[in-house]
């Protein structure tokens, strides 16, 4: 109703997905999006489903959706509960922050502690000492991300994706392939036809008739000559 686009923000176990979506009659149009699995190519060593994560996602996605005109957006939930400080309301802090304008109460956005993810570092040391909670992190231990440098990740990773160049913000449109001597080669050569020369008619096959069912003969119940009949001395 109020013909915005909507900043749709999904989450998942293990990643945050961010995109803004215009609604059009023949059907949703996404105008610009990020996924946190881009993320390790900015320098991102830690889990792609965190808080800290989901601010990098809407981040990087608005600032795709600004490049490409979107100045204004509604936020859309889906499914998702309006919990205060938790990671969609960390991706629309990310949003915002990219220069989005998106009506929200200022109360429900996560403090810059938890974006940075101080959180995880203290919950990353609090399981480390007891050894029955020790493989709360054995995935990240697996591969080799240092979690107490969480914080100073996020503020490294945040600058790249505010320096990325405009250019590279933009869709881009896909290049037409060259085209090659064997594909010149293999495509026919019409021949010129001679003037006043007759084309030939195009025979169309006759149309099918449909044959319609014969009605089938109704014979009622109780009628027709039965079998066995007794007479009147009870013999057959």
């Amino acid at each position: 109703m109020s013909r915005l686009p909507r900043l749709v923000v999904r989450k998942t176990n293990t990643s945050m997905i961010v995109q803004l979506v215009n609604a059009e009659i023949v059907g949703d149009r996404t105008v610009a999006s990020a996924v946190s699995r881009e993320l390790p190519t900015y320098g991102w060593s830690a889990s792609t489903g965190n808080l800290p994560a989901a601010y990098l996602t809407g981040l990087l996605a608005g600032r795709r959706a600004k490049e490409r005109g979107v100045e204004t957006a509604v936020l859309d939930l889906g499914l998702n509960p309006p919990i205060k400080g938790s990671r969609v309301y960390a991706a629309l802090k990310g949003a915002l922050d990219a220069g989005l304008e998106v009506a929200h109460d200022p109360d429900i956005l996560p403090d810059e502690s938890r974006l940075k993810g101080d959180h995880v570092v203290e919950a990353y040391k609090h399981f480390k000492e007891d050894p029955g909670t020790a493989h709360m992190f054995t995935q990240l231990e697996q591969k080799k991300a240092d979690v107490g440098t969480i914080s100073k990740q996020f503020g490294v990773v945040k600058k790249r994706l505010l320096d990325i160049p405009a250019a590279d913000l933009k869709m881009k449109k896909k290049a037409a392939a060259p085209r090659t001597a064997a594909a010149v080669a293999k495509k026919p050569v019409k021949k010129p036809t001679k003037k006043g020369a007759k084309a030939k008619a195009i025979e169309k096959a006759p149309r099918a008739v449909p044959i319609k069912p014969r009605p089938r003969r109704l014979v009622s119940k109780g009628k027709g000559r039965a079998k066995g009949k007794k007479g009147k001395s009870g013999k057959s």
